[in-house]
């Protein structure tokens, strides 16, 4: 099987969708099927090696270009379909995986990756020129599409419904935990500590882009409820890159950072991150809606409680483990923190409930997934 992925995103610094990619192509390729050959397009070229980093200045130019030149978006996928075609004429494909919502054209079988549909559910939370090109694509996409493969069986329901489809064309591969997140002793992480002003166990966290739709703004409404004396041992920290549409909830932001007890980190390579995820006293997901949530997972396996919101996949991915919220209302996150700050035995509980949940978790078990559902659509 020679099957051709779209690796493009890879370019970009990586988020949920290029940490997807990356360690979907690096489990497959673990795997050792002597049938099966991934040639990954990547940027306006073809390779079999995962890129080891993103292309230096991508976000600065990317931005650049979508903000200068009309159709921006539509003379990429022009570049990028004359790129996709010429390299099949030299190395034919047997199938096309498409692991985001903008699939190029392919004449044969294709397999796609829905992650979630927030340009249904959020559309404001989508700059325009994208929602515009999304919607010119997906559903085509998924029409032309032998599989679709979903994050999780929330999605998997949303994909069906939405897109009006026969439940058995959708897959549900749920996503893994890198190993790089794995508990951690706070002499294993007191340098990556030290350089930020934090203490091992003593600050909560929020990792994601800075986007309305990631619902920080309840965070830090929450946060602000704490009694001062907790909040000055508990700073709370945010990672991650600066997104779209910030200025929804600057003033809001600035206005906690201007405290001291907010601390904006902006984003984390993978070891960096693998350390402050496993040194929080708690990770809080508040998002109004995910396909998945890589950080939930990333933080149970770290032995690092969790407080996601009631909304989408959350519930499902983190169970039990998760303290569940309200996405509306501060008083139950405000009653969720002071808990696992406060009861070390409830704090414990949590702690070994969320690992024995993120053990279900593993980028193996997509990968066996995803080979599976391209022998069958293949067959």
């Amino acid at each position: 099987m020679r099957i051709a992925i779209n690796a493009g995103i890879l370019l970009a610094p990586r988020t949920g969708i290029g940490h997807y990619v990356a360690e979907l192509v690096g489990a497959l390729q673990r795997r050792g099927d002597p049938d099966l050959e991934l040639n990954l397009y990547c940027g306006w070229q073809w390779t079999q090696t995962l890129p080891a980093a993103p292309m230096p200045g991508y976000s600065g130019w990317a931005s650049a270009v979508k903000r200068l030149i009309p159709g921006a978006y539509q003379l990429r996928r022009f570049i990028e379909q004359r790129g996709f075609n010429a390299g099949l004429r030299h190395a034919p494909a047997d199938l096309y995986h498409e692991p985001s919502l903008w699939p190029l054209d392919f004449d044969g079988p294709m397999v796609m990756t829905v992650h979630d549909l927030t340009h249904v559910h959020y559309p404001q939370t989508q700059p325009r020129q994208r929602l515009a090109e999304i919607e010119r694509r997906v559903g085509k996409g998924v029409a032309k599409a032998a599989r679709i493969l979903v994050d999780s069986a929330y999605i998997g329901r949303e994909v069906v419904s939405h897109f009006g489809l026969a439940p058995d064309k959708v897959v549900v591969a749920p996503l893994g935990v890198a190993a790089d997140f794995h508990p951690r002793t706070a002499e294993a992480t007191s340098a990556t500590l030290l350089g930020l002003g934090l203490e091992y166990r003593q600050y909560l966290l929020c990792v994601g882009t800075l986007e309305p739709r990631k619902n920080l703004g309840l965070a830090l409404r929450a946060y602000a409820s704490l009694p001062a004396a907790v909040r000055a041992r508990y700073p709370l920290l945010l990672v991650g890159m600066h997104g779209w549409n910030e200025a929804a909830f600057a003033s809001e932001l600035q206005a906690a950072l201007a405290t001291g007890q907010v601390r904006l980190a902006g984003y984390f390579g993978r070891s960096q991150l693998a350390d402050v995820v496993a040194s929080a006293r708690a990770l809080i997901c508040p998002s109004l809606y995910e396909g998945f949530g890589l950080p939930v997972v990333e933080a149970m396996a770290s032995g690092t409680p969790v407080i996601v919101s009631d909304r989408a996949s959350l519930p499902e991915v983190a169970g039990a483990a998760g303290m569940s919220v309200d996405a509306m209302d501060p008083a139950p996150l405000i009653g969720a923190m002071r808990i696992l700050i406060e009861d070390d035995a409830e704090w414990q509980r949590r702690m070994q409930a969320g690992l024995l949940q993120a053990a279900q978790f593993s980028w193996d078990r997509c990968a066996e997934i995803t080979a599976q559902t391209y022998r069958a659509t293949l067959a």
